[in-house]
């Protein structure tokens, strides 16, 4: 029998100890990552608490958008692509890290093509990225509703986007009555979308 051993098993006993503290401070603060993104803050609580404050909370023009994907309630810090008929780079960004943020895609709400399908929703899931919003149209919208991620777009289109590289990244672009600010939040749910330039909180009452 072969036994696999831990790195910390290489180590002297007050290396190991830190080693091990490490490890478990890493853990913990993974674990409060995680309950953060999965927690559920509903747009019309944000609204109510922070109705006070216009300047801060934004709502992104009703009726819209359209659901898809398992998760219904997501937000998180805005990362953003800008591009036409062309979905090299959001597949690019989907493929690296999210942190739990939300990708913002303005397509310039074209109707002639989808800018995402299933695979790039999946790389998206597997990224750590919490959500998708598109001004524009995705497809496989069948196998993306069984993907753990949250999604937003104007509708469904068959035809697949063009892949020439072409685009810009961490921009700011403006639809719905919004602008989406990289690094600013956004939240989204059944009842619609709002954005803030800072974290909001729910006020505990």
């Amino acid at each position: 029998m072969v036994r696999l051993l831990s790195p910390a098993y290489f180590l002297n006993s007050t290396t190991q100890s830190t080693y091990t503290r490490r490890l478990h401070s890493s853990a913990r603060l993974l674990s409060s990552i995680t309950k953060i993104n999965m927690q559920q803050i509903a747009t019309a609580d944000l609204c109510d608490d922070h109705m006070s404050s216009p300047e801060r909370l934004k709502v992104v023009e009703p009726g819209l958008f359209r659901m898809y994907g398992k998760k219904k309630n997501f937000h998180g810090p805005i990362e953003t692509v800008k591009c036409f008929e062309s979905n090299p780079l959001v597949r690019e960004t989907l493929s690296s890290p999210g942190g739990g943020r939300v990708l913002v895609v303005d397509g310039g709400g074209s109707k002639r093509c989808a800018i995402m399908g299933d695979m790039l929703a999946r790389f998206g899931a597997e990224n750590g990225w919490n959500g998708v919003v598109i001004n524009g149209y995705i497809r496989d919208s069948k196998i993306i509703n069984g993907i753990d991620i949250g999604v937003k777009a104007l509708g469904t289109h068959p035809l697949k986007s063009l892949k020439a590289y072409r685009g810009e990244k961490g921009v700011q672009v403006n639809f719905g009555g919004v602008e989406f600010v990289p690094g600013h939040y956004i939240y989204s749910d059944e009842d619609g979308i709002i954005v803030s330039e800072t974290r909001l909180e729910l006020n505990e009452e």
